[in-house]
């Protein structure tokens, strides 16, 4: 998933916000709270995404080619893919969804109905 596949899809899920933050990093968020990281650019590393997962998931992702641990997040079970070859942009999108839920879930009640996520 390129970067401009990785921001529009990030942009379409409801009430997210977007910075560039550490270097050039495109950062997404949902309260505050980030669920998506696309870390690379044209010419390096252009497909460097990471993303939250289940525990479950972070065990399987990280058995696969090109998918690692998130470096400095991989204790809350963040991977990061390093190709275009890790996964399909479906899969990408749909483990996005997942992270951007997992978040999600993890804010207030009073935040979630602000956000009009509940």
């Amino acid at each position: 998933m390129t970067r401009d596949e990785f921001d529009t899809y990030c942009k379409s899920l409801k009430s997210t916000t977007h910075v560039i933050q550490w270097g050039d990093a495109s950062v997404w968020k949902i309260g505050g709270k980030v669920f998506a990281i696309h870390s690379g650019f044209k010419g390096k590393n252009e497909h460097a995404l990471s993303f939250k997962c289940s525990e479950l998931n972070f065990e399987i992702l990280c058995d696969q080619p090109d998918i690692i641990p998130a470096p400095y997040l991989a204790r809350g079970k963040w991977v990061q893919l390093l190709s275009k070859e890790a996964m399909s942009n479906k899969d990408a999108e749909d483990y996005i969804k997942a992270s951007y839920d997992i978040i999600s879930k993890k804010l207030t009640k009073k935040l979630q109905s602000e956000l009009g996520l509940i």
